[in-house]
């Protein structure tokens, strides 16, 4: 490694979607060495929550200062970690097929990335992760697409029980009815049923999601802390490994500032090196 001990962000970056008919921004961390070195480096593509954009992480997260010094300090591995701009998404396709992040991430976004930087072009070299809305999209991101993530990080998930989103669907709660469409005869939706992490944990299968390592981690008193609770009971019931956390704290950047590292690390020991 070079003399060199911070990383570089870079923000303002995008690429340009066919499928959603517009750039999509992103902000990216280079690792200290990233200059000098011409190395294959892991990824990590790191989530923003509701409201949020790509710079969030950056802005009130630190993540680069507080990733700089874990690498310094030898806790995670010089890693590139991406963050892209989901809008207000939930990063997945919307149920009339307007609004498809989840097929842009996969099939434009991801190839794009790692073309673009020294990024191994495996499934041992890559990871999702995210905290609230960002939470939600990393865990269905990978139990979707369990071929292409080595692990998962979900800090704060919004985790929603069927019960729960018929009452935001009602309500209409943070652009679930735009996302999933609405109610029917006071049933849920069909599309919900695709995306739902409870279900997704519930019937995928086994195999798929034993191929994955999986990281929850949700604060004591924060309000979405239920739906944790029910997913890390269905994996347990199923068997399937996987690292569960609470930690005094609620639905705040003071809970996942002091989160990421531990995410990071849980990560980095899975990362082909």
């Amino acid at each position: 490694m070079s003399g060199q001990t911070s990383g570089e962000v870079k923000e303002g970056e995008a690429i340009e979607s066919k499928i959603l008919r517009h750039k999509v921004k992103y902000t990216v961390y280079l690792p200290p060495d990233y200059p000098t070195s011409s190395r294959f480096y892991p990824v990590v593509y790191l989530l923003h929550g509701f409201t949020g954009n790509e710079t969030d992480w950056v802005q009130y997260g630190q993540i680069d200062q507080l990733a700089d010094k874990a690498i310094r300090d030898g806790l995670i591995p010089p890693m590139i970690i991406v963050m892209p701009d989901g809008d207000s998404s939930w990063y997945i396709n919307d149920f009339n097929g307007k609004a498809r992040y989840e097929d842009m991430l996969v099939n434009e976004f991801l190839p794009t990335i790692e073309k673009e930087y020294h990024i191994g072009r495996a499934k041992e070299f890559r990871a999702i992760a995210g905290l609230s809305m960002g939470g939600y999209g990393a865990l269905t991101l990978a139990m979707r697409h369990p071929d292409l993530f080595a692990s998962v990080a979900a800090l704060s998930p919004a985790i929603i029980s069927d019960s729960e989103m018929k009452k935001r669907l009602q309500n209409d709660v943070w652009c679930y009815n735009t996302i999933f469409g609405p109610l029917k005869n006071d049933s849920l939706p069909e599309w919900w049923d695709h995306y739902s992490v409870l279900k997704l944990a519930t019937a995928t299968d086994k195999n798929s999601l034993t191929s994955v390592h999986w990281y929850i981690d949700c604060g004591d008193d924060d309000y979405l802390a239920d739906g944790s609770t029910l997913l890390c009971m269905i994996l347990r019931e199923r068997k399937i490994a996987h690292e569960y956390r609470v930690r005094n704290g609620a639905h705040t950047w003071e809970y996942w500032c002091e989160g990421i590292i531990p995410a990071l690390q849980f990560i980095g020991k899975n990362f082909t090196r």
